[in-house]
């Protein structure tokens, strides 16, 4: 197990089951004693609850469930019954999910009125982290609604970077990258939440400057099926056959450098740097996301903000 699924791992479980017996299995074809009117029996730490009585997350990071994927959970409760309760937190007279919106959907699909769930108290900020911890536990998000999860944290919440990765037990680098990936306009964020592109082919794609290019660039991909590889390459060489700052082509070897120094300062930096070069004059241009990000890098170049 790495130290990510690790520190998950503690994170979600510290709130929600440190000291919680196991859950009973919730048998969804069994009548509660005492006749049709005798509330369900549940294990200490756990009650049986309303359907009706919960409301989802407004911090769900999960855009879409795939109805294939709800209902064959529907069918494995069906006859396995509930292995795991949801969890939730009290909001007035009902209940806000914190984990579990699959499991509770479905329980609707299913038309059953109770379902059994562990009650704690979790501020807004914990609830939110704690739903995008079991999203990731599970893998069930997508790369571009994992980076919504992450820029939820820090907007709705005012964190940092350093402070959102803590929370979900992951490193700043990978905050910060999944972050970039929202940086790519609508459509590419699209092909990547379908799997129709890697996140490697979006890192290539986020070295292209042209929005419209890195759209035309995205599609091609797709069509032709590239590799990560061989987009590098694509681009690498659209790099190589375009004119300089000075309105001149660039010779084959003075892209190549100026490539490999764009890709040693990208490395030094952790953000993407583009070069302008000329026999005259250039600029570097450093890309940064937020303040923190900013911060972070005016620390490795030594500068005092």
């Amino acid at each position: 197990m790495s130290a990510s699924k690790s520190r998950l791992g503690r994170g979600l479980g510290g709130l929600i089951a440190a000291a919680a017996p196991a859950a009973p299995k919730h048998d969804p074809s069994a009548k509660p004693s005492g006749g049709p009117s005798a509330a369900p029996v549940a294990a200490p730490g756990f009650q049986e609850i309303a359907v009706e009585l919960v409301e989802p997350s407004p911090y769900q990071a999960r855009r879409e469930i795939p109805v294939d994927q709800l209902n064959e959970l529907a069918d494995s409760i069906r006859s396995e019954g509930l292995l795991q309760p949801i969890v939730v937190r009290r909001n007035g007279e009902k209940f806000q999910l914190i984990a579990g919106e699959r499991r509770w959907r479905a329980f609707h699909l299913l038309k059953l009125k109770t379902i059994p769930a562990r009650v704690v108290e979790a501020s807004n900020a914990s609830s939110a982290a704690l739903g995008l911890i079991e999203n990731l536990q599970r893998e069930g998000l997508n790369p571009i609604e994992e980076a919504y999860g992450y820029a939820s944290l820090i907007r709705d919440f005012d964190l940092t970077q350093e402070a959102a990765s803590g929370r979900v037990g992951k490193g700043r680098a990978t905050v910060a990258n999944a972050l970039r990936l929202l940086s790519l306009d609508g459509e590419i964020q699209g092909f990547i939440a379908k799997n129709l592109l890697s996140v490697g082919h979006a890192k290539v794609l986020l070295g292209v400057e042209e929005p419209a290019q890195r759209t035309v660039l995205a599609r091609r991909i797709i069509e032709e099926g590239f590799s990560v590889r061989a987009t590098e390459k694509l681009v690498q060489a659209k790099k190589a056959g375009a004119p300089s700052a000075s309105g001149r082509p660039a010779p084959p070897v003075e892209a190549a450098a100026v490539a490999s120094i764009e890709k040693k300062l990208t490395s030094h930096l952790g953000a993407r740097v583009a070069l302008k070069h000329a026999p005259k004059k250039g600029r570097i241009i450093i890309e940064y996301h937020g303040n923190d990000d900013l911060q972070r890098i005016l620390e490795k170049l030594g500068v005092e903000a």
